[in-house]
């Protein structure tokens, strides 16, 4: 492969109907075959190609692009380095983090999420770049442009809503929801008493280092679930990999159960789940949240705690890297608000349910 199919300083022509892709990688090898992909995948333009962060911004600053496929070990500025300021300089466009530094259990892909990457996908080395790995970058490129429900307005469930407050939040996210719970978490003080729930779809490997930035943001111990774990004031628990975190009632309080079966949404771990037994054990005294991800999961789980009295927050549709989720909740009318994560967080802080 002599020469890239776009230059930076040479843009796609304009089709409005499809995605445009900015591609940052160093290695020449890599952008061509990223390239490729896009252009034969017939969803997707190349708006450009650059080999370094700088020339990124440059880039971005004379066009516009929908999504940015990005590396992490450039020369000069690193692509985390470079992340929140690609992410402003976008304007939205969702950056797909494509690096060998990507690996199960990887920080840097905790760190990428975190920081507002919309998903990541490991990339081979020099002499692995086949059909399996141009596949799979039209697959998380589609993936985040999964068509979400608009024009949803809040319908207020007209379930029964007798608390005005709540004894403990549970919070569901996907693809985005990394950055979403970074955001939200940042608003709620340290000295928050009540338990906090949290299924985001993660693998098993990147569990403990999840746990372990969950605790940093949020200023309180965090634990990776295990079976029978009480729940406890103050303190924050995440789903396992690969099992669904439920809650059942427990002598003066309650304590996580683990199970493993299929999922309505067929995620493991999944939302659902979580949401169905806290609506069994803590009826309208819990307060769940839905922020970014693909698909249904949570919207089953989030009408029965609706049904049993409970408040259901989602992520607005402007913030979240995907809405399909936090959507559908929206769409099925359980949804008490849709606010941004800093306004969820803020709503949890000050322990009132949405209206009250």
């Amino acid at each position: 492969m002599s020469s890239l199919p776009l230059r930076a300083d040479k843009p796609a022509l304009s089709r409005p109907d499809f995605p445009r892709i900015l591609i940052v990688d160093d290695s020449v090898v890599a952008r061509a075959v990223i390239a490729r992909a896009i252009e034969v995948s017939g969803r997707f333009i190349v708006a450009g190609t650059v080999s370094n962060a700088d020339a990124a911004l440059g880039f971005l600053r004379h066009n516009r692009v929908d999504a940015i496929i990005l590396d992490i070990e450039m020369p000069g500025v690193s692509g985390l380095a470079a992340l929140p300021d690609l992410i402003t300089a976008g304007v939205g466009a969702k950056v797909l983090i494509v690096s060998s530094s990507c690996g199960d259990g990887a920080a840097a892909t905790l760190e990428a999420l975190a920081l507002g990457a919309a998903d990541t996908l490991v990339k081979p080395g020099a002499g692995g770049f086949a059909g399996g790995f141009s596949h799979a970058v039209i697959e998380k490129l589609s993936r985040l442009f999964e068509i979400a429900p608009t024009g949803v307005a809040v319908v207020p469930s007209n379930a029964r809503q007798s608390a005005t407050s709540f004894d403990i939040v549970a919070i569901g996210a996907s693809t985005g929801g990394i950055h979403a719970l970074s955001l939200l978490l940042r608003e709620i003080p340290a000295s928050f008493p009540l338990p906090i729930l949290i299924t985001q779809h993660l693998p098993q490997s990147f569990m403990p280092y999840f746990a372990t930035q969950v605790s940093v943001l949020a200023g309180r111990p965090c634990d990776v679930a295990t079976d029978h774990m009480r729940i406890r004031p103050g303190r924050a628990i995440v789903a396992p990999g690969d099992a669904h975190m439920r809650v059942a009632a427990s002598g003066d309080g309650a304590a996580i159960r683990l199970t493993h079966e299929a999922s309505r949404s067929g995620c493991m771990p999944s939302v659902d789940p979580m949401f169905d037994s806290l609506a069994e054990v803590y009826g309208p005294r819990v307060l769940g949240i839905v922020l970014s991800g693909m698909g249904r999961d949570g919207a089953e789980g989030a009408r029965h705690m609706a049904r049993r009295g409970a408040s259901v927050v989602v992520q607005d549709q402007a913030s979240s890297v995907v809405w399909g989720m936090p959507g559908a909740v929206a769409a099925n009318g359980t949804a008490s608000a849709i606010l941004t994560p800093s306004e969820i967080g803020k709503l949890i802080a000050a322990r009132k349910r949405p209206g009250c």
